[in-house]
């Protein structure tokens, strides 16, 4: 089992513009936190909707526990998420008016061993957007590239 587990969405930041990040609990069942223990989980495809006043992450898949029996999960289901009741009302709000949405972007346990959910209302990049990232990343590269090449 790892110690620590940090799954990460690396698409996000390439396809949204990041606008506000929170910190979101899961409810799990015992199977599941075990396979995310393992490192068994992913969130690249997965985004988060609201259903009845609460947070739900849907399409994120953890993968069935290898040990469990008939009371495994499904790999894909719809998970809740928990924050406060402002913090819920503020999202709210901001994707319904605003036309923003709210996507994972890291999944981790923390100290106490309980899974955490990092979540951020983004807006999605137009096409000329990721172009000057590729851009920026480029030059980026090239420039630290030159300066190894004085040390």
């Amino acid at each position: 089992m790892l110690k620590t587990v940090n799954i990460l969405n690396k698409r996000a930041r390439f396809e949204y513009e990041i606008i506000d990040r929170y910190t979101a609990g899961i409810v799990l069942t015992g199977t599941e936190i075990k396979s995310i223990r393992l490192g068994k989980a992913g969130i690249a495809e997965s985004f988060c909707e609201f259903q009845n006043n609460e947070l739900f992450v849907i399409n994120s898949t953890i993968e069935e526990y290898h040990f469990g029996n008939q009371f495994n999960h499904r790999p894909k289901s719809e998970r809740k998420l928990l924050l406060n009741k402002r913090e819920l009302k503020g999202l709210f709000k901001d994707v319904q008016n605003k036309g923003l949405t709210i996507i994972p972007l890291r999944l981790f346990t923390n100290e106490k061993g309980m899974a955490k959910l990092d979540i951020a209302l983004c807006r999605g990049k137009k096409n000329f957007d990721k172009r000057e990232t590729i851009k920026d990343r480029d030059n980026k590269r090239d420039l630290d590239r030159i300066k190894k090449e004085y040390k």
